[in-house]
């Protein structure tokens, strides 16, 4: 009994820290409950933590299901038609502004050869609209109106647009006119304007060099005194600025019409609208029997076609 006594107050002061110790552990405990888990605990605290950052990771690479379901429809990119505006021919049956005056078919002596293409005797109005200007008013003329066509063509001018042409001839060459100028036309070969020389007052040169195709007018060879193949309706200049006139005089000099057109007297030169002997108009003219004032030796009319009759 004495030895036991000393034994247990020996093992007293070991206890009181193991209980401190104790006390600090549960201490802790509680305390870790109540911060990190508001109830739980660290385990199902850090399990939870776990699932919301693997829930984050998913809504990050997967869109949500909404806006890719299959009921919503994705407005398609509509790209607006391109619209060509379609190449329109002038309505060559409404020529009540143009001579002579009557529709073709109104006039049993026209001759249709396509739509748009044709020729008849000259009407009064014609006549009226001629005398004085390139068919003489007074004193008798080598030519009688009835020898003469009035033609309508169409034609490509320089700016690639259809439009409409007039040409008085001789009526022994209006059906040629009008096939040669419908193969030009169907090949859009371009003639800057086909107007009567009476728009320039029958002036040979203001209608030259205004560059404007003609056939009939009743005058004299240029520089000479004997009458023109236009002056029979037999001759006609195309695009006579760019396909000038050229004599050569005897003091080594030369005359070139119109005027202006001086640089296209080399016809060694590449330019729009030579007639050549690589162009279209120049074969049709040949094939039609006229003769091409390039092709003269004493001088150079690259504009000029005439036929001669039999």
């Amino acid at each position: 009994m004495k030895n036991s006594s000393p034994n247990r107050k020996n093992i007293l002061p070991l206890l009181k820290p193991f209980g401190l110790l104790l006390l600090a552990i549960i201490v802790f405990s509680l305390l870790a409950r109540y911060l990190y888990g508001r109830g739980t605990t660290l385990q199902e605290y850090a399990d939870s933590r776990a699932a919301e950052s693997l829930a984050d990771d998913t809504s990050e690479e997967a869109p949500s299901t909404d806006a890719y379901s299959p009921e919503t429809t994705v407005p398609e990119t509509v790209v607006p038609e391109t619209t060509v505006p379609e190449t329109t021919m002038p309505e060559t049956q409404d020529v009540s502004a143009l001579l002579p005056g009557t529709l073709p078919e109104e006039n049993p002596l026209c001759t249709v050869y396509q739509e748009g293409f044709y020729y008849e005797p000259l009407g009064e109005e014609v006549i009226d609209y001629i005398t004085g200007v390139s068919y003489p008013k007074e004193g008798a003329a080598e030519i009688s109106y009835e020898d003469l066509n009035y033609v309508h063509v169409l034609h490509y001018d320089f700016n690639g647009e259809v439009t409409q042409g007039e040409l008085i001839c001789n009526q022994a060459i209006a059906q040629d006119l009008v096939e040669i100028f419908y193969e030009l036309y169907v090949a859009e070969y371009q003639i800057e304007k086909i107007t009567l020389i009476e728009a320039y007052d029958g002036d040979d040169n203001a209608s030259m060099e205004d560059n404007n195709t003609s056939c009939f007018n009743y005058r004299a060879v240029t520089g000479q005194s004997s009458l023109s193949k236009h002056a029979l309706g037999l001759a006609i200049d195309i695009n006579p600025f760019y396909n000038p006139y050229i004599r050569y005089t005897q003091e080594n000099g030369r005359i070139v019409l119109p005027e202006g057109s001086e640089p296209y007297t080399d016809r060694s030169l590449d330019f729009p609208y030579k007639i050549d002997s690589q162009d279209l108009c120049l074969r049709l003219f040949l094939e039609h029997g006229f003769i091409w004032g390039g092709d003269w030796n004493s001088m150079k009319d690259y504009q000029h076609f005439q036929k001669t009759l039999d």
